[in-house]
């Protein structure tokens, strides 16, 4: 798209641009990375529902609080999430962890600030643990990804912890159930890499490695850590609750549905820029590929990306929709 044949507009990039520009160059040779990068997909918000049946111990003597993220896969390709989580709390004397995570929902069922056992005695009395379930497609399966990204972001910021990855020498704070077996015993399980191979190599054409999925905790780490800076915080909660900077300019132009917009949804504002926003079916408005809209403003979030306010029809009382940029071809 060329968005100076709309309009000329001069917009200031936040830290959290910098971050997401980033992501590329950092995750390099991951398309897994590129598509959530390049298709501006989110996460979604941590959603507590924490069970009391869940026993309370503290973590190791001297930190009282976790030290790292532990990242786990559920190894059954036919359960859901409330499937997974039932089942747990049914068995937590065997084995649990803190939460859940699909490509929509972060579930928290134990309290992080008291120890899980999902990994053996060494990890369990040190770090906070999650499963990602097994999803089936290539957009659940980057939406998963990013979700995980988020959530082990935002435990590390919520405890004051720093990104480090523990698969070079046992010491980090960001955990695959894979290196637990290595550097700490007590588990053999070497989860989420089998998923993670599959999957990229399924979706992407290309094995997804825990180095990459690392790369994209640290980026949104950086993102999450700019965001709650520009709002008078760096904790995760402020952060959660935040919402993505947009800059306007008002434009007089045409475009056409692309080739790919099913791939993106309607909105009544831009996403992720306020409270309240409603997405619409395509089917609503009965689109196609090549179906002319009408251009009347332009939003341009701090990540660099677009967003396209039109309409159907020229009428002065024609319904208005909020796209993402690539859902459109620019007449010019």
């Amino acid at each position: 798209m060329k968005k100076r044949a709309i309009v000329t507009a001069l917009c200031s990039l936040t830290l959290a641009a910098i971050g997401m520009f980033g992501l590329s160059n950092t995750a390099g040779a991951s398309s897994v990375n590129d598509y959530i990068a390049n298709n501006n997909i989110g996460h979604a918000s941590v959603t507590s529902s924490v069970w009391s049946g869940f026993p309370k111990n503290a973590y190791r003597k001297g930190t009282g609080k976790p030290e790292g993220v532990v990242v786990h896969e559920t190894a059954n390709p036919n359960s859901t999430i409330y499937n997974e989580i039932a089942y747990m709390k049914k068995n937590y004397n065997n084995a649990f962890v803190h939460s859940f995570v699909d490509a929509s929902r972060i579930i928290n069922i134990a309290n992080t600030n008291y120890l899980a056992w999902g990994a053996g005695y060494p990890a369990n009395a040190r770090f906070v643990q999650f499963e990602q379930v097994e999803v089936h497609s290539k957009s659940a399966f980057a939406h998963e990804i990013a979700n995980a990204a988020y959530y082990t972001a935002y435990i590390l910021d919520k405890y004051g912890l720093t990104p480090n990855d523990a698969a070079y020498d046992g010491k980090g704070t960001v955990w695959s159930h894979g290196g637990v077996s290595k550097y700490l015993g007590g588990t053999n399980h070497t989860d989420p890499a089998g998923y993670y191979a599959s999957a990229g190599k399924k979706y992407f054409g290309a094995s997804y490695t825990f180095a990459q999925f690392y790369q994209l905790v640290k980026t949104t780490y950086n993102n999450l850590a700019a965001d709650g800076a520009a709002h008078g915080s760096l904790t995760a909660s402020s952060a959660k609750t935040a919402y993505d900077k947009v800059t306007y300019a008002k434009a007089d132009t045409q475009a056409s549905l692309g080739d790919s917009y099913k791939s993106y949804k309607l909105y009544n504002h831009v996403k992720n820029s306020r409270s309240g926003i409603k997405s619409y079916s395509w089917s609503s408005v009965d689109a196609s590929v090549g179906k002319q809209v009408h251009i009347d403003n332009i939003g341009t979030k701090s990540n660099g990306h677009d967003w396209y306010r039109i309409t159907f029809s020229t009428d002065s009382g024609a319904k208005k929709y909020w796209v993402y940029e690539k859902a459109l071809d620019l007449i010019n």
